[in-house]
């Protein structure tokens, strides 16, 4: 099969043909890593979101399907640290058209590696990458608190305080994915001699450091959200990362992250319309499928669009980032355009599939309620319309 083949088969929302942006390795690395899921995480995932329960056998397949450091992903990109931003866009594209939670996890280890390639030493780069590569460690990132989200650059109160050589912080981080089970994780903290906010890693098992497990969720299940209180944990200084240094570096950091955050819903909204095709085409009303419709037809029209246009922005930001030409404000763009469009393409697939699109049996009502996280986290809807606003009239209205 080639390449051209395989993107069809891969991706068939894509009408505008911008997957064949993709260089032939990148595409046998998504299309083997489709294969895997398919047949190890397909059949099981709905259980696990009814259970709330992480199938932490999905490290083992990014790492068999080596999402992360196969040869093939750097063939022309000497001199780089990491994959191209086209292959980032369809690889998060690819997870979240299985499922949103596994994206998201995936998106929160990778945070991890981001945070230590940019803010770490050379050693600590030395020490912590590769075993993040290949999934040998587990990743996650904590920034937010359980009274600062959006204001978290003036309100974090976590702290930290140098004393004898070791680094000791104290304080609460809130709706940290997958940290009752990463190895690493990056917290940030302000530094009490200069205020200025810095990132330490904290390992798993580091005295001092308690996680609660959130619990109640009613979208993206499977992710163990968790409350991280702090109580004098201590950690060397080599776990302190050198290159942030206030939060300045925090933003450029998560830059990245919220672009990725908009493939996740350019990902989802096509996992949903490929659920509402597959239950549209069965379903028989009236004596024939209900996709023979008209009101059915136009409703898959519409979701359609949305998925075109958000594939389409999502590999435009993704250019723009490997040339450099980017900043916050093209992320909130993108994420807030995805998002929204997102929400209402999982509002059409449920409505097809009337009162099926709420069983997650049928994949629709699990993409339905997974939109609403992705809607909000890694920066929420009103949130990015107050960054584009600002950039656009030359006036901030966030107080």
């Amino acid at each position: 099969m080639n390449k051209l083949e395989k993107l069809q088969e891969l991706y068939p929302e894509d009408l505008l043909g911008l997957s064949n942006k993709l260089t032939e390795g990148e595409v046998e690395v998504l299309y083997n890593l489709r294969q895997l899921l398919e047949k190890e995480i397909q059949p099981v995932i709905a259980d696990y979101w009814d259970k709330a329960e992480f199938p932490v056998q999905i490290y083992d397949v990014y790492n068999r399907a080596k999402i992360m450091n196969d040869p093939k992903l750097f063939v022309g990109r000497e001199g780089k640290e990491t994959y191209s931003e086209v292959y980032n866009a369809f690889l998060f594209h690819e997870l979240a058209r299985t499922d949103t939670s596994i994206a998201t996890a995936y998106t929160i280890h990778r945070m991890a590696h981001t945070v230590i390639l940019q803010g770490g030493s050379e050693e600590q780069k030395a020490h912590y990458l590769p075993k993040l590569e290949n999934f040998e460690f587990t990743g996650c990132f904590a920034l937010t608190e359980p009274l600062n989200g959006s204001d978290i650059a003036k309100g974090l109160k976590a702290t930290a305080r140098k004393e004898n050589g070791k680094w000791i912080l104290n304080g609460e981080k809130y709706w940290i994915g997958a940290a009752n089970t990463a190895d690493v994780i990056p917290v940030f903290a302000r530094d009490e001699a200069d205020g200025e906010i810095k990132c330490f890693v904290l390992h798993h098992d580091t005295p001092g450091v308690e996680f609660e497990v959130i619990k109640h969720k009613m979208a993206l299940r499977p992710v163990q959200n968790c409350h991280i209180i702090m109580k004098d944990a201590t950690i060397d200084e080599l776990q302190y990362l050198p290159k942030i240094e206030g939060f300045g570096d925090v933003t450029r950091v998560f830059q990245g992250s919220r672009v990725d955050v908009g493939h996740i819903a350019t990902g989802t909204a096509a996992g949903s319309l490929a659920a509402t095709l597959k239950y549209a085409t069965e379903r028989q009303q009236f004596g024939r499928p209900i996709a023979k419709f008209q009101l059915v037809q136009e409703k898959i029209a519409r979701m359609e669009t949305k998925v075109a246009a958000n594939i389409a922005l999502s590999v435009i930001l993704s250019e723009n980032q490997e040339r450099g030409d980017f900043d916050t404000v093209n992320a909130s763009l993108h994420k807030m355009h995805n998002a929204m469009n997102l929400r209402e393409a999982v509002a059409l697939g449920r409505e097809i599939c009337g009162g099926n699109g709420i069983n997650i049996d049928y994949g629709v009502g699990k993409f339905f309620a997974d939109a609403e996280a992705v809607y909000t986290y890694e920066g929420s809807h009103d949130i990015n319309a107050l960054i584009l606003s600002r950039a656009l009239t030359g006036m901030g209205a966030f107080v």
